[in-house]
Formats: C-alpha cells, structure tokens, sequence
C-alpha cells in the first residue's frame, strides 16, 4: 500500500496557512500539472490529482480540523480521499483555476478584429507645421450583403447542434470535467447552412478605405497615431481593431532635426570668416539675416532662438533653435593674378595669425620628442 504524503506539504504551504494560501498554492500546482498542459506526462497527472485531492480537504474548514486530528486515517474507507469533490469550498476553488486555463474556449464567440499598421511618409515641413493627408488602407471590413452574418440574405446562423451554441463540448475524466471547442462549429456556437455569396460565409470582405489622417504640428519618425475602429472589421460581430499610423519624416535637403532643434551647414568664404560679414541663411519661416563676425573659424555654431520646430503639442515642451554651423569653403579654379595676391598674403602672415595650427605643430612635435626619450 502505498504511503500518502501529508498534504500541507503537498501544496507546500504550513499547517497554519490561510485559506487564502492554500488557494493559492493548489492554483500554482494545478496550472502545472494539468493534465491539458501536460498530455503526455503520467508523473504530471499523478501530481495534479495529489494537489486536488490534498487541495479539497484543506479548503474546507471541516474536514481540515479532522485532518489535523486523524490524519489520512480519517478518510480512509469511502472517504474523501477516494469518493470524489464533493465540497463547496473546493467546488470555487476548481472554477477560478480552471477558469483560466479554459478562459476563451468557447465562451465568445465574437472577436475584437486585428490592428493595422502604416506608414506615412511625409516631408520635414509637414512635420513641422503639421498636416492632414489622405491615405487609402486595405482591410478587411464588414460585409454589408450579409451585415456580418456570413449568411445570406432572408437566412441566419443556427445553433450548432452538436454544442448547444455553446461553442464547446464537455467530456468527463474520472472526477473532472473538461471543455474543449467543438469540433463542427470550431467554436463559433453557429453553423452556416446557407452561406453569403458575397463573403463565402466569413463575414468580412477586403475593402479599401480612404482616409484622413491628422497630423500634429512636431511629430518626428517613429511617432505613432492611432485612429480607434479603423482597423479590421471583428469576426461575428466583434469591435473593429484600430488602425495605427507610424510617421517617417524623410531626409531634408538643408536641415537635419535632432527633437526640436533644427541644424544646418552654412558655407562662407575665407574672406568673410577673417574679416566678418553678413549673409542669408534660410528658415522653415523665411530667411533671416545671419551676422558672422571677423576670425570666425570653421565649424563654429551660430543659434538662431525660436527657429526650430515647436514640440508643445506632441511632446509638452517648447520651440527649438536652429543651429548654422559655418564651414570655410577653400576657393577653386583660381586666377594668376589670385594665387600672386594668396602668396602675397603668406609671405606677410605670422605663426601668431594660425593659432590652431600652431599649437597643432607644437604637440606633433612634443609626440615626436617624447618618442627618442
């Protein structure tokens, strides 16, 4: 005969666990071993009629006092042990386990329809100053031959015989009660008998939509927009999924946006970096005059406040600046008379009037010493 191991330690819980504890042991155990979840595994099933048996003395108060009385001696002949649940406590604990394991099966037969997703290209300044473009989607939409029946016109779905309309099938293993999707509605609880030419029975259609999509002034790539119920028509007369718009600002010509500022490259000549000088850079709003003054070097950044893109309705902040970063252009194609003028220019020009590559020179050469040391 053999021994049966003491059922607190079945559940692993102490001999003075609540009520609560041993609920929750018995559902940790009985989501493991389920029999479902564990077709093939004797050792599993074994494991699970344990937990359930140790679970239905322990849940009720009752028979728990006389279990810490007796021990299993208290139910041996036609006890508890062997003569099935027959305990209200234990009965509410099987449901809210097995509630979740059979959650779905059968029990609606409607479903929420699929989200979608696009992408919408747009440019920089549509980003900026926001937009309202239409797009055209395909999905699959409500079929308005049969307004989502499936069946056609002057019919209707009838109950599946062989569940009732429930959608599932209950068979019996021993002391539990299984659900299963039924086999010939797959679930649905209805059977078509006369099908919608239009959709063959389904339903739902494809269908292409246009639509308007909204666009806030500050969006940037990868932020998403969603328009509630524009997504897949739901089967059996479930809610539509919704439709998710995924922005992609393409590259710009002139500015590149790093959040809500803008940058751009200005090119000015030698002359002007040495001895200052305005010029016309442009905006998102219009040009504005950008003042460079003299021995500016290359790469240097001017800010232009407030000319960058504004954030406030999208993401809660403020406006951006515009960056000009300015690059020395090196002239081309020169004259004679040009270079004349160049060497002219060098052979009247000190180390004192190239301070980055004098000090540039300087530590090439302290590398170079620190090498022979």
């Amino acid at each position: 005969m053999t021994t049966k191991r003491d059922y607190y330690e079945v559940l692993g819980v102490s001999r003075d666990a609540s009520a609560a504890e041993i609920k929750k042991a018995y559902r940790r155990l009985a989501m493991k071993y389920h029999p479902d979840r564990n077709p093939e595994d004797s050792d599993a099933d074994a494991k699970f009629k344990e937990a359930s048996e140790a679970a239905e003395v322990l849940a009720d108060r009752q028979k728990r006092s006389t279990y810490d009385q007796f021990g299993h001696a208290a139910f041996e002949g036609g006890g508890t042990g062997g003569g099935g649940f027959n305990s209200g406590n234990f009965s509410s604990i099987f449901e809210d386990v097995f509630g979740d394991i059979f959650a779905g099966r059968g029990q609606s037969r409607s479903h929420r329809g699929a989200n979608l997703r696009y992408v919408l290209d747009i440019s920089l300044e549509e980003a900026v100053r926001g937009s309202n473009p239409k797009i055209s989607v395909t999905t699959l939409a409500e079929c308005m031959e049969c307004l989502g029946s499936g069946a056609s016109k002057g019919s209707s779905p009838m109950a599946c015989v062989q569940c009732g309309g429930t959608g599932h099938t209950t068979t019996r293993q021993g002391i539990f009660q299984m659900q299963t999707p039924c086999q010939r509605c797959r679930g649905a609880g209805k059977v078509i008998s006369d099908p919608c030419s239009k959709c063959s029975g389904q339903g739902r259609v494809n269908e292409t939509k246009k639509l308007s999509v909204k666009v806030p002034p500050g969006v940037d790539t990868g932020d998403r927009i969603r328009l509630s119920g524009q997504g897949e028509a739901g089967a059996n007369g479930g809610p539509p999924g919704d439709l998710y718009v995924e922005v992609n600002v393409r590259e710009h010509k002139i500015f590149t946006r790093e959040g809500e500022h803008l940058y751009c490259e200005v090119p000015i000549s030698f002359v002007d970096a040495a001895l200052g000088g305005e010029l016309e850079v442009p905006t998102l709003d219009g040009r504005v005059t950008l003042k460079i003054p003299p021995e500016t070097q290359t790469g240097k950044l001017f800010r232009l406040r407030n000319k960058g893109v504004d954030v406030s309705q999208v993401r809660g902040g403020g406006v951006g600046d515009l960056y000009c970063r300015v690059l020395v252009e090196t002239p081309v194609n020169l004259t004679r008379k040009q270079k004349e003028l160049l060497h002219e220019f060098a052979g009247h020009s000190d180390d004192g009037q190239r301070p980055k590559q004098t000090s540039w020179f300087e530590g090439v050469k302290h590398f170079f010493d620190s090498l022979t040391e």
